[in-house]
């Protein structure tokens, strides 16, 4: 039987393919669609009937992302050796979470390992998915936002100032709109550059210090919690919370995963520190014999409905069904919710940047009505 172990290089002398492997791997990234395809891929393989080393090997040799790489050559040496997948994915957690590594040891214990990797990058896929069409509905208003800010200084600073001159020389009198941006226009060109630079400075420190903020306990809860208060985004951000927490606790709890540990995991891949305390108060109460569903409408995070579906799964026994149901609904709604803010925001966007340009033009052409009537 041909062995499938993926063999080092014999040491001696010094290698520089280790040191070019190591700074690839240093400055590689894994996205959510590079581990969907991995799962994918992984799982057809075994589902045909191919040994997991064999698996492995075939993965190794495709992979073009040094972190994978990496990893599958070790996962492939580790198994050969007997240990189990989930132990050796284990070694790698930046490359494998700790969700991750869960369902596929869950789907070992329960011989539906190919069960397991579909539901994996099912869940994967659905989640970049929701991510990009999140990204592409904000990064419109980012770029038109950010234009606007552009075209706004640029016409205040170099088109404003040679208006006023041809004003100041003609005499003509200047109405209050105009005076008012042309005081604008003073305060932008006024400073010397120290002062520039210095406005800059303390611009950066405070986002270094939201940064930094936003990492404390504390600071993530308060910022997560006024985020799902926000009109237009708070109810985009809450419903893709909910989905992602009952997609995930559904499938693990479908793979196997005990409750405890299910919500364990849940707790830190939630993506927000609300929802986050909340399915640890809720793994708290489960622990001294309460209900899921009591535990987090305690919270008074999740939206009724949510709560109510869960609680019927707990009642009827089919948790995990009931969790992928309301996932799914909650998923749509988010599709929806993001389609909705991309239409709302395109003609939004059109009336901020009109009311910039807008209101630059006017203030220049006020004063030009007021010499014409003096003729």
């Amino acid at each position: 039987m041909a062995t499938n172990v993926i063999r080092e290089k014999p040491k001696g002398g010094f290698d520089f393919s280790k040191i070019q492997e190591q700074i690839e791997y240093s400055l590689t990234s894994l996205t959510v669609k590079d581990m969907a395809i991995f799962a994918r891929q992984f799982a057809a393989m075994f589902n045909a009937g191919v040994a997991i080393v064999r698996c492995l090997s075939v993965l190794h040799e495709q992979c073009s992302n040094a972190k994978l790489k990496r990893a599958l050559r070790s996962m492939n040496a580790d198994v050969q050796e007997g240990i189990n997948l989930a132990e050796a994915m284990a070694k790698f957690p930046d490359v494998f979470d700790q969700l991750f590594i869960s369902m596929v040891a869950a789907g070992e214990v329960g011989g539906v390992l190919d069960e397991t990797l579909d539901r994996l990058a099912v869940m994967m896929e659905k989640n970049h998915k929701t991510e990009a069409e999140i990204n592409s509905a904000m990064s419109y208003p980012k770029t038109v936002l950010g234009i606007a800010i552009v075209i706004f200084f640029a016409m205040t600073i170099f088109l404003l100032p040679t208006f006023a001159k041809i004003f100041k020389d003609i005499g003509a009198d200047l109405p209050a709109f105009t005076v008012f941006m042309l005081a604008i226009s003073a305060f932008c060109t006024a400073w010397p550059p120290i002062q520039q630079i210095t406005v800059i400075g303390v611009i950066i420190a405070l986002k270094i210090a939201f940064d930094m903020y936003y990492k404390t306990p504390i600071g993530r809860l308060q910022i997560d919690k006024i985020a799902m208060k926000l009109p237009i985004f708070g109810d985009l951000i809450e419903k893709s919370a909910v989905a992602r927490f009952c997609v995930i606790f559904g499938s693990l709890t479908r793979s196997g995963v005990p409750i405890l540990n299910s919500l364990e995991i849940v707790r830190d891949v939630a993506g927000n520190q609300a929802i986050s305390n909340a399915i640890e108060y809720a793994r708290q109460e489960i622990q001294s014999g309460g209900m899921i569903s009591i535990a987090l409408q305690e919270q008074a995070v999740f939206p009724s409905l949510a709560i109510q579906m869960m609680a019927i799964g707990e009642e009827t026994g089919e948790l995990d069904k009931m969790l992928m149901k309301v996932g799914a609904f909650y998923e749509t709604e988010v599709e929806e919710a993001v389609k909705g803010l991309t239409s709302m925001l395109e003609p939004l966007m059109i009336v901020v940047v009109g009311g910039i340009v807008g209101s630059i033009l006017l203030s220049m052409y006020l004063p030009m009505f007021s010499v014409f009537e003096k003729l």
